[in-house]
């Protein structure tokens, strides 16, 4: 018989509820992140989004406006510098140095850190909490509209090297790019540890591979290394304010993917995401973005497309097939970071519960999303025939990335003076530096929006709205339900006054905490007159670590009368135990709280919300049609916890909204 806690007779009070509570220390993590195989997975997961930029940023560049930026000396040192110090101070500093630090248990990402600045602001006044969650819900619908384009853009670029080799392959592009992500979304299924396995080989070619190329063209013109000096950046930004400014806007595209580094925390850890951007990532892009530069001063007409045309012809057909791996890598980073913000917006309660599947039996991080996959799939290929080159797209890319990085810069600010007790002086140089940089390149950004940039923004403002909708919806939803539910305490008291007839049987409720009533047992009251002889209510939660020992997992309390056959039991899952009623019903029938309940053949009543539009205040009638269309796509909570359906009876109550 499992070893399971129960509380004192009478009503428990705050002080016995906690202490009968299983302490999350007592669970060791099995997390390995310091471990090989978390940083090759890394490689194949995280960096896939910054590590392909270098297919299309300086190409972009030189090819604004009709070649406003110039391959002269001056252009292209100035261009390379920009390069390189935006990867060094926005990617390397603030993100791997500064925000991996910044981790909500275990989880990375931007809803993540608003959820931390919220609970070290839990004392502010409420004007400063909202801004706070209206800050992390706009970055992470902004993520969104990233988690679209890149995977489009990404992908087409990498297909588009085929053009290089022979212009008569211009009309499969668009048809194998379609292909390539169709197989790559229907492969999330299988995790992103598995992925990661598969694709951190790749990357690690894939990296060695822009390394070796731009050691080769560095080392034939050793003077390019002065464009890792930040005097011909500053030379750039003051002899040619303008040209800078425009250039500034698709300079960003080299340090796209950052954003996802964070956000893909959650998947590998902190320690194997630094090693591996400073071991092999960071290196290697320097080398070939410098690589680069050399090859347009060279060779000005190569600006065209210098990544491809840094290869020798008989190079080039393999890397277009390398590249295109690369892509469909890259795009795996944003995927895995959506599911992750996903998540964290269900756990702060701005998405319904979506069905999650667990796809690591080590770490929590790692989980697929069907409903997020497959909506972000046909958002993708939407895309994709709209738009039908990288070049059109790339006008798209950056307001969606630069407005995040601000977001995260000023979410991160609260956390480090709030919770880390940061000085002033240390906060505001830290805002001033990376907040003037990406200040600079959002605002440069925004003079795209007109060329293909309302994309991301019309797609961040569709998830935002969505995202704020269910959130004040289910405040009023869950307000109203509490005030049909009524205090448990007091439902008990009544049956015993009222003398209820009992009838033999085991009747349990699902039920999300002890102190309100089950809809459901109200409801089989109300309209039945009788009340089982054994009720059973049970709450569940998951927490942030493997498995629990059953022993440690149950927390049984008999609600203040150990002889009217009512009691409530509290079980605490891992994020890889599935959350099995039926088998916690199971393993609590031996103790002696639980005496006389029947484990096999108990009735299951689930209460169930029917939403009905009503004239009531609170949101606008359209916000109302979006709010019960949400929450007809939530997952069936029977299904959830592994109901028996024979068993299961579910009842539903009306709540107006």
């Amino acid at each position: 018989m499992s070893k399971l806690t129960s509380t004192r007779q009478g009503r428990p009070t705050t002080a016995d509820r906690a202490e009968s509570t299983p302490r999350p220390a007592r669970w060791a993590s099995t997390r390995r992140g310091a471990g090989l195989a978390l940083t090759l997975g890394a490689l194949g997961v995280v960096y896939g989004d910054i590590g392909t930029s270098p297919l299309y940023a300086m190409q972009t560049v030189f090819a604004l406006d009709g070649g406003i930026v110039r391959p002269t000396a001056a252009d292209v040192y100035g261009v390379v510098s920009l390069v390189f110090w935006s990867i060094t101070l926005i990617v390397s500093i603030k993100y791997v140095v500064f925000i991996l630090r910044a981790d909500n248990d275990g989880e990375g990402g931007v809803m993540a850190l608003a959820a931390l600045a919220r609970d070290v602001l839990h004392s502010a006044k409420g004007r400063r909490l909202t801004a706070v969650m209206t800050l992390g819900v706009l970055g992470a619908a902004l993520f969104y509209g990233d988690s679209v384009i890149t995977p489009a853009i990404s992908v087409l670029s990498a297909v588009e090297g085929l053009e290089v080799t022979s212009s008569g392959l211009e009309v499969v592009v668009l048809p194998a790019a379609a292909v390539i992500l169709t197989v790559l979304f229907a492969g999330q299924r299988w995790g992103t540890g598995r992925v990661g396995a598969v694709f951190g080989p790749i990357m690690v070619i894939w990296f060695g591979c822009l390394g070796l190329t731009g050691a080769v063209e560095v080392l034939r013109h050793p003077r390019i290394l002065a464009g890792l000096s930040p005097s011909y950046a500053v030379l750039f930004i003051v002899d040619r304010p303008f040209i800078a400014f425009v250039a500034a806007g698709a300079v960003v595209l080299a340090i796209t993917g950052a954003e996802a580094l964070y956000a893909d925390m959650g998947h590998f850890g902190r320690a194997p995401i630094r090693r591996a951007w400073f071991a092999v990532v960071f290196p290697a892009l320097t080398l070939n973005y410098l690589a680069q530069a050399a090859l347009i001063l060279r060779a000005p007409d190569s600006r065209s497309n210098p990544f491809f045309l840094l290869l020798p012809v008989w190079a080039r057909l393999p890397m277009v097939l390398l590249a295109t791996a690369a892509t469909v890598i890259a795009s795996q980073a944003v995927i895995s970071g959506a599911f992750s913000v996903s998540r964290e917006a269900m756990r702060l309660g701005f998405l319904p519960h979506l069905r999650i599947r667990q796809t690591s039996r080590r770490e929590y991080g790692q989980i697929y999303v069907p409903g997020v996959n497959w909506g972000l799939f046909v958002a993708v290929l939407v895309v994709v025939f709209a738009f039908g080159s990288s070049t059109r797209l790339a006008t798209a890319y950056g307001v969606a990335v630069t407005g995040t990085f601000l977001i995260t810069t000023t979410l991160f600010l609260v956390v480090a003076r709030a919770r880390w007790r940061w000085p002033k002086w240390r906060v505001a140089l830290i805002g001033v530096v990376f907040g003037s940089i990406e200040l600079t390149y959002f605002v440069a950004n925004l003079t795209k929006v007109a060329h293909g940039g309302w994309l991301t923004l019309l797609l961040g403002a569709i998830v935002f709205t969505a995202m704020v909708t269910w959130q004040r919806g289910r405040q009023l939803v869950t307000a109203r339900r509490v005030e049909l539910e009524g205090p448990l305490p007091e439902f008990i008291d009544q049956l015993h006054e009222a003398n209820v007839v009992r009838v033999p049987g085991t009747a349990v409720f699902p039920h999300p905490n002890k102190d309100t009533t089950p809809l459901a047992l109200r409801a089989n009251v109300a309209h039945n007159h009788v009340l089982h002889e054994r009720v059973v209510i049970i709450s569940g939660r998951t927490a942030n670590v493997p498995h629990i020992p059953w022993d440690e997992r149950l927390v049984i309390d008999d609600l203040g009368d150990p002889h009217d056959g009512i009691i409530h039991i509290a079980a605490t899952f891992g994020f890889q135990d599935p959350t099995d009623f039926p088998e916690v019903l199971r393993r609590a029938a031996g103790h002696p709280l639980a005496e006389g309940l029947d484990p096999e053949r108990p009735s299951w009543f689930v209460s169930k919300i029917t939403l009905r539009r009503t004239a009531r205040k609170g949101l606008a009638t359209w916000r109302k049609r979006l709010f019960i269309a949400l929450a007809h796509n939530a997952s069936s909570q029977a299904e959830f916890l592994h109901l028996p359906e024979e068993l299961t009876v579910i009842l539903s109550t009306e709540v107006p909204v």
